[in-house]
């Protein structure tokens, strides 16, 4: 069971990764601000390894994992701003984290030996039918392929943080691990972007909204950190799944910003939550 300090820990981390889905939201290309977003939090990944102390990686096998760990969240990245241009926050990010949570848990399970328990199996019921409620009416649309690049992120999603459980696993200190992370991804985002923008437009539109994107950044950078140092000293499985109480913290400020949500999503927004909470109470 997670200790005070680490449970406040997860929470805090859930709250801020949801904020800062929310501002990259607000942003008026957010295909363009994730690059800027990222490059900001790399700055900070890069100030808080100051302070580290030991060794970065201690083992191959620890730095190799971090170095999947990158490549998961560029590909993370850019199919959460394209989810996010397309379709509401509160629908992308339910999508996006119940999704990983469904692909976590049995290589968790069947991979890593983590124990199963009946909470852990009501939990993974109420977040695969969570998700169904809330797709049972397709979206029409972009909203529709919006949805569909929020499962592609849900699949990295569930990478990188099993990536991050390995390596961490191997002595790999959390400041390192992050900013090795944002190294491998910020550049293949980058190129992606240039692909599919072209280098003027990418140009012109990361120096926008350089307010909302320095916010954005520190908090993407802080949740991080949190979610990291609760890893450090608490079981991984745990603590990635409490995290994904962000999706309540998602769906709140999507409706500060006015989305609406249908009976039948806020349902299964509900039972998505409910279900992530369930995965990580002891058995």
């Amino acid at each position: 069971m997670l200790e005070t300090v680490a449970l406040l820990l997860v929470l805090s981390s859930a709250f801020l990764h949801a904020a800062w889905n929310a501002l990259l939201k607000r942003h008026p290309n957010p295909e363009v601000g994730v690059v800027s977003v990222i490059a900001v939090s790399m700055v900070g990944g890069g100030l808080w390894t100051l302070g580290m102390r030991g060794q970065a990686f201690p083992t191959a096998q620890g730095f190799a994992w971090a170095l999947g760990a990158g490549a998961c969240e560029s590909i993370y990245l850019a199919s959460l701003s394209r989810a996010l241009k397309q379709a509401p926050l509160g629908l992308t990010y339910t999508v996006s984290r119940g999704g990983a949570m469904l692909l976590v848990w049995p290589v968790s399970v069947l991979w890593l030996g983590e124990a199963v328990s009946v909470w852990m199996v009501c939990g993974v019921v109420l977040l695969g039918l969570g998700l169904l409620v809330m797709n049972l009416s397709r979206p029409a649309g972009p909203a529709a392929s919006g949805v569909a690049w929020a499962a592609l992120a849900a699949v990295c999603i569930a990478g990188y943080h099993l990536s991050y459980k390995l390596s961490l696993g191997q002595g790999s200190q959390p400041p390192a691990l992050f900013a090795t992370g944002l190294l491998v991804a910020l550049p293949v985002l980058v190129v992606e972007r240039v692909r599919k923008l072209g280098w003027a437009t990418l140009k012109r539109e990361v120096v926008m909204s350089p307010g909302l994107v320095i916010i954005a950044g520190i908090v993407c950078t802080l949740s991080f950190a949190l979610l990291l140092s609760a890893l450090g000293s608490s079981g991984a499985g745990v603590v990635l799944t409490l995290r994904n109480t962000s999706i309540t913290f998602a769906l709140a400020l999507a409706a500060l910003q006015g989305e609406r949500l249908g009976r039948r999503q806020l349902t299964g927004a509900a039972l998505v939550a409910v279900g992530a909470v369930l995965l990580g109470v002891p058995g």
